[in-house]
């Protein structure tokens, strides 16, 4: 199971580098293509655009092939996509480019987890499901460092050309790795869409939407509050977003193992709930170094501590047809990342200070949890026998 699921996160390693890569290089693109660092910003949002669009609309087209055939499709065009952006000759180009290079980032998440679940008995499913995006999860505390310095010293289109190397051995792997026999058939699109009819799925989507939102407000203003606010240095920013990765490897591991111990339905409710504290508490708590650091780690361990009880769930509501459920799933955090991004800057903007996205996040993530809360019950009420 090990060896069948490196591959898969090889494959979201490499996404996890063309998502958050860019970020570290956005002045050396902007030099590059002769365009202001603002409008280079551009390229980031085309990417979760293109990963809004293609999660639901690229599982839909290939739900008849094979999944390990969807895989490698997905990570072949990730590496196409790559290999576009690095010889881009414009800047025009270059936003479509990243635009495409999206379409399959949530495609290729929901099949992984679901081989993944399938390579392993029903009681480790959860923490396949974390083990692929572990991924994702060092991609931000080594990959990132290292592609944006690599870039930095070599040229911005080098990092990309890696990532293609990255996603070529990626498919290598899922070709020679993953056996056939026990990562499913073919799905019926129709029995696919029915699945979004269901309550429990469109809970928990609301409840990505909503509830990580609150992670994506914190996050995405974690440079100007960490030096405005609690007053570390612009070189520590870098150390920083390292602890928001160690939190968020450390608590995509415990999500698993405590999603496949605990109904994860409760696991969902506690995380969110805790996370609302803690963004709550940061308010105040960022105003000192020591635990602003503490509260960097934190918010990343209960983020990513919340995907593995979200796909067991959406696996168990979805039976026979998970795999638009489980691609859906990964649109959905990217609307969390834009609104959590959107309503932070709004309390911003508004002049309500630099604590002001840790409150908004706050918000988002008590108005999650009581969605949690309600799929919870609702799962009680369908499990308790019907008395006469």
């Amino acid at each position: 199971m090990r060896i069948a699921i490196l591959p898969l996160a090889l494959g979201t390693f490499a996404i996890g580098l063309t998502e958050f890569a860019v970020m570290g290089l956005l002045p050396q693109i902007a030099q590059g293509l002769d365009v202001s660092v603002p409008a280079a910003g551009t390229l980031v949002t085309a990417y979760a655009v293109g990963v809004v669009v293609g999660a639901p609309l690229l599982t839909a087209v290939s739900l008849r092939l094979p999944r390990t055939r969807m895989l490698m499709l997905f990570m072949g065009m990730f590496a196409v996509g790559n290999a576009l952006a690095a010889v881009a000759p414009s800047f025009g180009v270059l936003v479509a480019v990243r635009f495409l290079t999206g379409l399959p980032h949530g495609a290729f998440f929901g099949v992984a987890s679901l081989v993944a679940a399938s390579l392993v008995p029903e009681e480790r499913r959860a923490r396949a499901i974390a083990a692929v995006f572990l991924g994702l999860t060092v991609s931000n505390v080594l990959g990132v460092p290292l592609a944006t310095a690599l870039g930095s010293v070599m040229g911005w289109r080098i990092a990309f050309a890696v990532i293609v190397v990255v996603a070529c051995a990626s498919v290598a792997g899922i070709a020679l790795l993953v056996p056939r026999v026990a990562v499913g058939t073919p799905s019926n699109l129709r029995a696919e869409l029915a699945v979004f009819r269901q309550p429990a799925v469109l809970l928990v989507l609301g409840m990505i939407v909503l509830g990580c939102g609150g992670l994506f407000a914190f996050y995405s203003y974690i440079a100007p509050v960490m030096t405005g606010l609690a007053g570390f240095g612009v070189d520590t920013v870098p150390i920083l977003l390292g602890v928001f990765g160690l939190g968020m490897t450390l608590g995509t591991v415990l999500g698993g193992r405590l999603a496949d111990r605990i109904d994860p339905r409760r696991v969902m409710l506690v995380l969110l709930a805790a996370q609302g504290v803690l963004l709550a508490v940061a308010v105040v708590a960022l105003h000192t170094r020591w635990l602003a650091a503490l509260v960097v780690f934190g918010v990343g361990l209960l983020g990513l501590a919340l995907v593995p009880a979200v796909q067991s769930v959406v696996l168990d509501a979805a039976q026979d047809a998970p795999v638009l459920a489980s691609a859906a799933i990964h649109s959905a955090f990217n609307v969390a990342n834009a609104l959590g991004a959107a309503l932070g800057g709004v309390a911003l903007a508004m002049g309500l200070g630099l604590g002001a996205p840790s409150a908004v996040g706050a918000v988002l993530a008590a108005v999650g949890a009581l969605l949690a809360l309600v799929s919870l019950r609702v799962a009680a009420r369908r499990r308790s026998p019907v008395t006469t």
